[in-house]
């Protein structure tokens, strides 16, 4: 036992070690397990080390030829295979096209496309799954064609093994390593070519923003060259660009180079930049719909496109006429602006990513409040208004007004609802500012508050309350606190501040008697008791008609024209006899 194990320790070969173990079967089986383990450990370590190796040279690669043309010489030799063998995905056409083989003879195979489905390449692309098998021609799992067999069997393929590039659920392509002997393929290689994979498509992905990035940068130069102003105009754009500057930077950049006014607008037409002097009335931002620079009355007008998305628009003005290279770098702008319009939009999902979990953490019991505060530092406090959108919320967050914006420390979904989380402590003006958002997006808003951290939970619970409500209601696109719902809104509610409910309901009569001495209140009370006769009223009070009816017109004037409506009155009468309670 002692010489196996010296063997073992100067890495001996498996025949070395049965040889000394001679008759005795256990020490010879455990020592041949044992050197099996530590050749597996071998294996998957030299693996490791290759797939860094691979890391490393794909990071250094720049042209995207040679990033596709490593990536299949890595997979022939870490597989030990044949011919190896990535295709790209093709969106415009929906299959997928031979870009890059090693080891390959057959031009038929080189130019070879899969459609989705079609052959074990076309079924790893539709299903985004690995596949493999011994012998691919006799293998009736897959859907085989003339053509892809025809390009098989001129390769000489037999055992093939493909699995998908994928990054972000985003599919790219297939990559594949194939023998033309029958052989089976271990879960390990699946295993190891699916790293690689994972490793090229990231590459793949980086490589392309890079080179379309820097392809829109390069137009501008190459466009200009030799122009003083061309050249300044690709150093800034490309500075805006690699130092993470924001659209305001590119507005005031154009500006300046070109001697113009610059507004930058979203695609519904909210203003996200300014820069010069501009005319002050609004802009025709709707008048361009592609890349290309359209005139537009005394402006220039083009849209912020990408991939056929119009993300915004760039106007200008203040110059009489635009030279054709100058609108070239305008379009050139254009492009920039696109670029870091995606880059906002990618940081905004994660943030509401973010927002949306911690808001779950809140609205569940098990929210972090440092986490809150570091989320959002400036906004912060010790009491929050809770807002339920109830309905399609989707266009919620786009509608949000400066006011609403300004104060938001989250919002996401939760329960079916949007739910927004305002740093305010009125909750009556936060649905003031939030009444035009309810009727713009078509939704039913409720809003409770202000609470404090430790009562968040409870708010929300009161504010979807409040919505279902409201809907049942009939009140629609419009957004209420719970004394707006007067008498449905207090049944509805988990506690009533009675005081700050009278306020809401007829504080201004109250403020009216306590500013001129006058009895309006009384008046409504006996108003109220006499079956809304106002003759009767006169009578119980012991005035003349005429001056129940000056004092009811007064109510009018405070209170609005529809205070004796049905649901008014029975709200008014409800306040009276809670103001009468707590006055005692």
């Amino acid at each position: 036992m002692r010489d196996l194990l010296r063997l073992l320790a100067e890495d001996a070969s498996g025949s070395e070690l049965a040889r000394v173990a001679g008759e005795d079967a256990v020490a010879r089986d455990l020592a041949l397990r044992i050197r099996a383990g530590i050749d597996a450990s071998k294996k998957r370590e030299a693996e490791l080390t290759a797939l860094v190796e691979v890391a490393r040279e794909l990071a250094s690669a720049s042209d995207p030829g040679g990033v596709l043309d490593t990536i299949v010489h890595r997979a022939r030799t870490l597989v030990g295979a044949d011919v190896a063998y990535l295709t790209l995905y093709d969106e415009a056409r929906g299959d997928t096209y031979m870009r890059a083989t090693d080891g390959s003879l057959s031009t038929a195979f080189q130019q070879l496309r899969l459609p989705l489905g079609a052959g074990l390449g076309g079924l790893v692309a539709s299903t985004r799954r690995p596949y493999w098998t011994t012998d691919y021609p006799s293998d009736q799992r897959f859907r085989h064609t003339g053509q892809i067999d025809h390009a098989v069997g001129e390769e000489g393929l037999v055992a093939i093994c493909g699995t998908p590039l994928i990054v972000d659920e985003a599919f790219v392509g297939v990559l594949f390593a194939s023998n033309r002997i029958a052989r089976p393929f271990s879960r390990e290689e699946v295993l190891l070519l699916g790293s690689l994979a994972a490793l090229a498509a990231v590459t793949i992905v980086q490589v392309r923003a890079a080179a379309e990035t820097a392809v829109a940068l390069d137009q501008l130069s190459e466009a200009h060259a030799g122009a003083e102003h061309a050249a300044a105009a690709h150093d800034r754009f490309a500075d805006i660009v690699l130092s993470g500057g924001d659209v305001d930077a590119v507005a005031a950049a154009l500006a300046e180079l070109l001697g113009v006014w610059v507004v930058l607008v979203d695609a519904v037409g909210n203003e996200l930049a300014v820069a010069g002097c501009t005319p002050g009335t609004a802009v025709p931002w709707q008048e361009s719909s592609s890349g290309r620079l359209t005139r537009a009355g005394e402006c220039w007008v083009v849209a912020a496109t990408a991939k056929g998305e119009r993300l915004g628009a760039l106007v200008i003005g203040g110059v009489d006429d635009l030279s054709g290279a100058d609108q070239r770098i305008v379009e050139r702008a254009a492009v920039v602006t696109a670029l870091v319009l995606l880059f906002r939009r990618q940081a905004a999902e994660q943030s509401q990513r973010a927002q949306a979990d911690l808001l779950t953490d809140v609205l569940s019991g098990g929210g972090d409040f440092e986490r809150l505060r570091l989320l959002a530092p400036k906004h912060v406090h010790d009491r929050f208004v809770v807002a339920v959108c109830r309905g399609d919320h989707s266009a919620v967050r786009a509608r949000l007004s400066a006011p609403v914006e300004d104060k938001l420390v989250l919002s996401g979904p939760y329960g079916g609802d949007l739910v927004l989380l305002l740093a305010r402590t009125d909750a009556v003006a936060a649905a003031r500012d939030l009444a035009e958002v309810a009727k713009r997006a078509a939704v039913t808003i409720a809003v409770v508050g202000p609470a404090p951290w430790d009562a968040l939970v409870d708010a929300h619970r009161q504010a979807a309350r409040l919505a279902t409500t409201m809907v049942r209601l009939g009140r629609y696109n419009e957004s209420a606190t719970p004394d707006d719902l007067g008498v449905a809104g207090l049944v509805g509610a988990s506690e009533v501040d009675v005081q700050a409910h009278v306020q809401h309901v007829f504080g201004a009569v109250i403020e009216y008697d306590a500013q001129r001495g006058t009895d309006l209140v009384g008046t409504l009370h006996a108003y109220f008791a006499a079956g809304q006769s106002p003759t009767r009223a006169a009578a119980e009070l012991h005035i003349h008609p005429n001056t129940v009816q000056q004092r009811l017109d007064r109510v009018g004037a405070l209170l609005g024209a529809n205070w004796q409506s049905p649901e008014h009155s029975l709200n008014l009468q409800v306040a009276l006899r809670l103001h009468q309670a707590i006055r005692g």
